[in-house]
């Protein structure tokens, strides 16, 4: 099994002197039991793992509250010894409420264990208006499907991810390594980052096999809504999973999602499969200061799906194969450039907060103006325009640098690195005003990483 980032983080927490229960949240088959696993195994550390669906029967000790009695009833199911021995995985724990609630006291009574949960429809336990978290006794890992970096590993091209995760700003990249990483680009857009989907893709499985992958899972998802939705949501979250792949990077219009439904109604079934994890609402802010999050409008927004191979599965991109999409333009090209670097974003960001997404829109009476993300660069906002292709117009990156004064922009597009002094005359709120900035463009593939180029650009110009 192929290596993940994520695992640097659990051997931090694992190590880690003031170490907390640690719950693992995200969307249903990015991988998280396997994760765990892989961990334990790669590190050496004794692994006891109970599949709470399993043994529900467990619940009703995790009530008792008495740590003693619940470790007792673990270790004869488990049947491998004394837990103190190695680390306890408590897998599906959604389905016994009572040892999320018993965490607080394993982490008061025996901070020693190390305990780790998971849960494939974890978030709608924890959004329970009845239930309550122990907050400041458990840790929270946000995981999101393979960023192009371990898709990178995980195809053997270790030499390219590592290129990568280490270029720094004015650094030329060899041009044959920038060939290579554009054509692996295309790869990615059509197999993704689902654990399942990048495994068959590695083990030399051709685009018709990650189909049926990307097919199986987007199946259990439909399989799930009974589980979290009404019989009269069912229909609506239906509709919402084909039409939000289509509608990637737009303004969400709810008249367009599902026309003969009320706005209410649509809203609570996105809602819904965002707290699924399978959509992620980016939100507008006015971005006139840090955080984002103060000035966002929630009523303001643009989906993204939660992998871009099953956003093109749900297109119908499936029966083309990879040589022939990369001799090929596609008319949603620009949408997948857009939910590749969504989705990058959220992969490279803060492992411990829960992932968010922000841009900025200025709707006019004869024009828009729109930024496509935004990046929380302290004390800046940096502004990230994204392009599908080598070139594109830069009128909206200029009225946002003049009317917010980021100290400087990013594009990311299918050119090499490059830096332009951009100087000119942006029309904003307040009137015509001056754009004088530096532009940094950058490969599409170096999405994840923008945050840290961009906090390396901030040391700089401070």
């Amino acid at each position: 099994m192929f290596e993940r980032k994520a695992e640097f983080e659990l051997k931090k927490w694992h190590e880690s002197k003031n170490r907390k229960p640690l719950v693992i949240r995200g969307a249903r088959q990015v991988g998280k039991s396997t994760l765990v696993r892989e961990f334990a195994r790669r590190y050496g550390i004794g692994l006891f793992e109970i599949n709470m669906e399993r043994h529900y029967r467990l619940n009703e000790v995790f009530a008792s509250l008495d740590i003693g009695k619940i470790l007792r009833e673990l270790e004869y199911t488990c049947g491998k010894g004394k837990l103190d021995k190695g680390l306890i995985f408590l897998d599906e724990i959604q389905a016994a409420p009572n040892a999320i609630k018993a965490l607080r006291y394993f982490y008061e009574e025996r901070p020693d264990l190390p305990i780790i949960t998971a849960g494939s429809l974890l978030e709608f336990t924890l959004n329970e208006a009845s239930f309550s978290m122990p907050v400041g006794r458990i840790s929270y890992l946000y995981l999101q499907p393979l960023s192009f970096e371990e898709f990178l590993k995980a195809s053997g091209k270790k030499d390219l991810a590592e290129l990568i995760s280490g270029w720094i700003q004015p650094e030329r990249l060899p041009e044959s390594a920038h060939l290579r990483l554009i054509d692996h680009l295309r790869d990615f857009f059509l197999v993704g980052g689902m654990p399942e989907a990048v495994a068959v893709f590695a083990s030399g499985g051709g685009l018709e096999a990650c189909a049926e992958s990307h097919h199986s899972i987007l199946e259990t998802y439909r399989d799930d809504f009974g589980k979290y939705a009404s019989k009269t949501q069912i229909s609506r979250l239906r509709k919402l999973l084909d039409y939000v792949p289509m509608a990637v990077g737009e303004k969400f219009r709810y008249a367009r999602a599902i026309p003969d439904e009320r706005a209410k109604d649509v809203r609570q079934a996105l809602d819904l499969l965002a707290t699924a994890g399978i959509v992620t609402l980016a939100h507008h802010s006015d971005s006139n200061g840090l955080p984002l999050g103060a000035e966002e409008d929630p009523s303001v927004f643009k989906p993204f799906f939660l992998d871009v191979g099953l956003m093109n599965a749900v297109c119908g991109i499936r029966s083309i194969s990879l040589e022939t999409m990369k001799d090929r333009r596609f008319v949603n090209e620009g949408k997948m450039a857009e939910q590749f670097v969504g989705q990058q974003l959220l992969a490279g960001g803060d492992y411990h907060r829960h992932p968010r997404l922000h841009y900025w829109l200025r709707e006019g009476r004869q024009s828009n103006a729109e930024i496509d993300f935004l990046i929380e660069s302290a004390p800046s906002i940096i502004p990230v325009e994204v392009k599908s292709g080598a070139s594109g117009s830069l009128k909206s990156l200029h009225q946002f640098v003049a009317a917010k004064k980021s100290p400087f922009a990013m594009r990311l597009d299918l050119n090499m690195p490059s830096r332009h002094q951009v100087s000119v005359s942006a029309l904003t709120p307040g009137g015509l005003k001056k754009a004088d900035y530096p532009l940094y463009s950058l490969p599409l593939y170096f999405a994840s990483q923008i945050e840290r180029i961009a906090n390396n650009q901030i040391s700089q110009h401070c």
